[in-house]
Parts: structure tokens; sequence; C-alpha cells
């Protein structure tokens, strides 16, 4: 199952009762450790029978779950990317080129003569 999105967990937040130290961060809930000496924790092992049962309809919930989640960057924050690209691979690209031109010259006329 999918973990909630940023904007469920802020939306079950904001319904809980307001904590005592207002502004404090909320504690997380204690996890059970493996440490603790017995059956508080047991992780199951990884076989194909347990990855079968949810099989491809569950993996395609979830992949759909988690694109939910996804922070889609805005158009400015595409072309703004997209030109950073694009300017990088024109600087490397002309350095390329001049070196691969300088080599040229000194194989041709250093080495070759």
């Amino acid at each position: 199952m999918a973990r909630p999105s940023r904007q469920q967990r802020r939306e079950r937040r904001a319904q809980q009762p307001a904590l005592a130290g207002a502004g404090a961060p909320p504690t997380p809930p204690s996890r059970p450790t493996q440490r603790g000496g017995g059956d508080e924790f047991e992780r199951r092992p990884r076989t194909s029978e347990n990855v079968a049962k949810g099989g491809p309809i569950r993996f395609l919930q979830e992949s759909w779950g988690e694109l939910k989640k996804v922070e889609w960057p805005d158009q400015k924050a595409v072309i703004s990317g997209t030109v950073v690209v694009i300017v990088a691979c024109v600087i490397v690209g002309a350095y390329l080129w001049l070196n691969d031109k300088l080599w040229a010259y000194v194989v041709q006329h250093l080495l070759l003569h």
C-alpha cells in the first residue's frame, strides 16, 4: 500500500488537537526494533510467493500512488533546467572540438613529419 502524500499528512495533522508545546515538531511514532530481544518485530523473508501476492494490479496501484506524491516542476523550472543543460552541452562540445583540433594538429605536424 502506498504511503500517504504530503498533503494527506498535513490534513491529518491539522485535524489532531493542538499539543501542549505549540510549535514543537510532533514526535514520531515509536517503532519496535529487532534489537528488543524477542518477537516484537519480525520481518518476513522476501520470496517469490510474497511478491506474487500483489501481482501487476497492486504494482500499478502503488506506482500510481507514488506518482501522485511527486512534486512535478512548473513550466518555468523546466525551461530554466533545459537552458542550463543546453548551455552546458555547448560548452563541453566546444571544449572537446577545440581539444580534437589541437591534438590533430600536434599529430599531423609534430609526430608525422
